[in-house]
């Protein structure tokens, strides 16, 4: 049996689990395969994939380019990236794993802070010889808008409401009642991102939920509010986001995606004012990968021994 483990960017997929369990030929992949055309050469004759997250698309024209693929696993539950339907339709059977939910929410708050503090700049103009130089945003008293109060989003307002924040939320099928066992108030998406000072996206991306931030959102906008996505890129008008920040109609943005990943070094977000970019970091973190790789290794496991676990569709 071949596996290849792909998108290990730190190289440490290896070390979070017990590989040789499996006594099969694994492979580790710590580049990024993004031509499809590519990805079928390095997985010629590859039985099982483990993918990491949504890093590699596994639409129909990929699976088409891998015959000899049988078990697709993907980290975490679901996985927008993979056509479930056209895997079942190739015989590839896709399986998934457990995914803690503290990661994202800490990472959330670790932009909100490093954006309405400038703390980037202030290490940067340190390092220089420099001393103090912005001056920071007080959270304590302000509102803290979620759009999507899912298991992510109640984290980061209940977060908010240990820092002291007015905490609102919408979605588009908001019931008030959860929100407010949840401590929150739901309001109009039109009164969140017109009243609120932080606005954090913590949305599940769809067709119909791309492009759920706009233009008009981005307008209603307070001048010094901050705008947070570690959520999904598509979820925002990247273009209208960076004309807003360029143009100074709102205070910053914290973001961890992007409509393409990984970053294109030429992407005009790099050179975007008042952000704090991260390289999708949110479930980045050692607990996270010590569930995501044994329980890829179970999956794969069970699946040898003809009895598959955790199956996706």
């Amino acid at each position: 049996m071949r596996i290849a483990v792909l998108d290990d960017y730190q190289q440490a997929a290896h070390r979070f689990a017990d590989w040789a369990s499996l006594q099969a030929d694994v492979q580790f992949h710590p580049e990024h395969h993004a031509d499809p055309a590519g990805l079928a050469r390095a997985l010629a004759g590859v039985d099982v994939v483990v993918a990491m997250r949504e890093r590699t698309p596994f639409t129909a024209e990929v699976l088409d380019l891998l015959p000899d693929l049988k078990l697709l696993v993907t980290t975490g539950r679901a996985n927008a990236s993979i056509d479930l339907a056209a895997a079942r339709a190739r015989g590839v059977v896709v399986c998934g794993t457990e995914s803690p939910s503290s990661a994202t929410p800490e990472l959330t708050w670790a932009l909100i802070l490093a954006v309405a503090r400038h703390v980037p700049q202030e290490d940067a103009r340190l390092r220089a010889g420099g001393w103090q130089h912005t001056i920071g945003m007080d959270l304590a008293g302000r509102r803290l808008g979620v759009v999507g109060l899912g298991r992510l989003g109640t984290q980061v307002a209940r977060v908010g409401a240990a820092f002291g924040m007015d905490a609102v939320a919408w979605s588009t099928n908001l019931d008030p009642a959860a929100a407010a066992e949840a401590g929150v108030r739901a309001v109009s998406k039109d009164e969140l991102f017109a009243t609120s000072d932080v606005v954090t996206v913590h949305y599940k991306l769809s067709a119909r939920s791309a492009g759920i931030v706009g233009r008009d959102d981005l307008a209603r906008m307070k001048p010094t509010a901050l705008l947070i996505n570690t959520s999904r890129g598509p979820l925002v008008d990247t273009g209208a986001l960076l004309e807003a920040l360029h143009a100074g109609r709102i205070g910053g943005a914290g973001l961890d995606v992007y409509d393409v990943e990984p970053l294109p070094a030429d992407h005009p977000l790099r050179s975007a004012p008042r952000t704090v970019l991260t390289p999708h970091l949110g479930y980045v973190t050692e607990d996270t990968y010590a569930t995501f790789y044994p329980q890829a290794v179970e999956d794969i496991a069970a699946w040898a021994a003809g009895s598959p676990v955790r199956v996706l569709g």
